[in-house]
């Protein structure tokens, strides 16, 4: 059988697409003649082989790992780790505390401080997104590419929950001297809980002063509940939130602020809920704070799950969904905090 042109076209469009560099962006003024990844959409039937589906799988594994950077928000703080990733597992090695520095000094010979270190291998944790439904029939009625619509709406899923699970571990299990919890101080505010106020803010400075960690590396990631407290208190703060253009409040009490929807819980003992557990109402919402230095970030594998309307005789649908592989977590427990809502 005489090989059409609309195949040629299509043969050709892959090659070209899978020569790009998955990670590159050297070949993409093809993209507007083919409308982006439209053409992966639209591919005519009984024209697609094995070897197709792998570079379609290959694409879309590309486009989310480009997409997935974690930039935005307080996770753009922390420093990325991914390179150091080696089948979904990070080795990180704790080299204790810093040095002493002697100033002046006179006495000799130096007392040498040994450097204790340990090497611990961790595994990424596995974010699975539940497969998204694409009739073949919707890809040619609608006016609009809803295959990148799907991969666009997992990537943001994932980047939520990846984002939530970050917030959990950033914050303080319970309070100690080198993770302390400071207590909301305000008026009732309507739900038995005593508001956040300025004063709070400034109990938390302290408490990293007193832990002497570095000025210029503090963030507080404050919960939703907690920016309305402080927009009803504070005029400066709330001049400085409504100027927001990238994310975060400006700088306030030495911390870079951002805010975020899903903050970690506190029992009524002011320990931390597991991730994810059930609601209680005695549950206490916290915004939390930690050092740039002590938290790192990295990202491994990406698995784009791809059937084709072609293979599933029964619906004719096309399914998505995305395995992907993360973490993000303290190097130790130093200079993490939070603010807890205390009992009204």
């Amino acid at each position: 059988m005489k090989t059409s042109i609309k195949s040629i076209f299509f043969m050709v469009m892959f090659a070209v697409l899978a020569g790009i560099g998955i990670g590159t962006a050297t070949a993409l003024p093809v993209l507007p003649l083919i409308g982006g990844l439209a053409a992966l959409s639209f591919i005519p039937q009984g024209e697609t082989g094995t070897a197709n589906a792998g570079v379609y799988k290959e694409i879309w594994t590309g486009e989310m790992l480009k997409r997935f950077t974690h930039t935005a928000g307080f996770l753009g703080e922390v420093s990325d780790y991914s390179r150091f990733v080696e089948n979904d597992v990070i080795h990180l090695v704790d080299v204790g505390a810093h040095p002493e520095v002697l100033i002046n000094n006179t006495t000799y010979p130096l007392v040498p401080q040994s450097l204790a270190d340990g090497d611990v291998g961790l595994s990424l944790d596995k974010f699975e997104t539940v497969p998204s439904s694409i009739t073949d029939d919707e890809l040619y009625a609608i006016s609009y590419n809803k295959m990148q619509y799907a991969m666009d709406i997992h990537r943001e899923a994932l980047e939520m929950k990846t984002g939530d699970k970050a917030a959990h571990a950033f914050a303080p299990a319970s309070d100690t001297a080198d993770t302390p919890i400071v207590k909301t101080s305000g008026a009732d505010n309507g739900a038995g809980f005593k508001k956040m106020t300025i004063a709070d803010l400034i109990a938390l400075k302290k408490k990293f002063d007193d832990m002497g960690a570095p000025i210029d590396k503090r963030i507080l990631v404050l919960s939703t509940q907690h920016v309305q407290d402080l927009l009803l208190v504070s005029e400066s703060f709330q001049k400085q939130y409504q100027d927001i253009t990238t994310g975060r409040v400006l700088n306030q009490y030495g911390f870079r602020i951002y805010e975020h929807l899903v903050n970690p819980v506190y029992d009524n003992t002011f320990v931390k809920k597991a991730f994810g557990a059930a609601p209680a109402v005695t549950d206490r919402i916290s915004s939390f704070a930690f050092i740039t230095t002590e938290m790192f970030k990295a990202s491994g594998s990406v698995k784009a799950f791809m059937q084709r309307a072609e293979d599933d005789v029964l619906m004719k649908r096309n399914l998505l969904s995305y395995n992907l592989r993360f973490v993000a977590l303290p190097k130790k427990q130093y200079a993490m905090a939070a603010i807890v809502n205390e009992t009204a």
